[in-house]
C-alpha cells in the first residue's frame, strides 16, 4: 500500500470520527473454549485455531501457545503494522526490518510460590531492526509515532480497569 492509497482509505474514516466521535468506538471481540482436554484453552485468532497452554516454567510441556507469548507476540504485530502505517503516512521507505519484544516474567506469582512475588511481566523490552535510508531524525520521529499510536503497546503502558463476570450454570456468580 502506498501513501496515496493509504490516504484515500482513512480520509473518510478521519472525516466520519471529527463529525460522528461515537462511530470511531468499536468493540472488538475474543473468545476462547475451554472444551479441551487439559489445562487448555483455544482461541480463534481470525485467521486460525490457537491452543493455549501452561508455559513450561509453570508445568505445560511446551507442546501449546503459552499467553505470555501471545501478549508479546501482538505487540510485536501490533507495533510492526503501526510502524508500517505511520512510515507510509510519512513517505519513509522501509525496505525490511525486525521488530523484537522480551518481557520478565517471575512465575513465582503465578504459581502462588511466594506472595509478594508479582503477577504478570514486570518488564517488556521492544527493539525495531529497521533497512532504510531515512536519517536519524526521521528514524526517530518515525519511531515516536509508533509508540504513540500502538493500540496494544498504549494498552500496556495506561492499563485501562477490567471488567470480569462469571456465569456458572443459569445464574450469574459474583467474582
Amino acid at each position: 500500500m502506498d501513501k496515496t492509497t493509504l490516504k484515500a482509505a482513512q480520509d473518510p474514516l478521519k472525516q466520519q470520527y471529527r463529525d460522528d466521535a461515537g462511530s470511531a468506538v468499536v468493540t472488538m471481540h475474543a473468545e476462547g473454549s475451554l472444551d479441551g482436554d487439559g489445562v487448555t484453552c483455544s482461541v480463534q485468532t481470525g485467521r486460525a485455531l490457537v491452543e493455549a497452554g501452561l508455559h513450561e516454567a509453570s508445568g505445560g510441556d511446551g507442546s501449546f501457545a503459552c499467553s505470555g507469548d501471545m501478549l508479546l507476540q501482538a505487540l510485536v504485530a501490533c507495533a510492526g503494522v503501526t510502524l508500517r502505517a505511520v512510515a507510509t503516512s510519512m513517505g519513509v521507505t522501509v525496505r525490511s526490518g525486525a521488530v523484537r519484544a522480551e518481557g520478565d516474567l517471575d512465575f513465582r506469582g503465578t504459581l502462588g510460590v511466594d506472595k509478594t512475588a508479582p503477577v504478570g511481566f514486570q518488564d517488556i523490552r521492544m527493539s525495531f531492526d529497521l533497512e532504510t535510508d531515512a536519517d536519524a531524525d526521521t528514524v526517530a520521529t518515525l519511531i515516536k509515532l509508533t509508540e504513540r499510536y500502538c493500540v496494544v503497546l498504549q494498552t500496556i503502558r495506561v492499563a485501562p480497569p477490567v471488567a470480569v463476570s462469571v456465569h456458572a450454570g443459569a445464574e450469574a456468580v459474583s467474582a
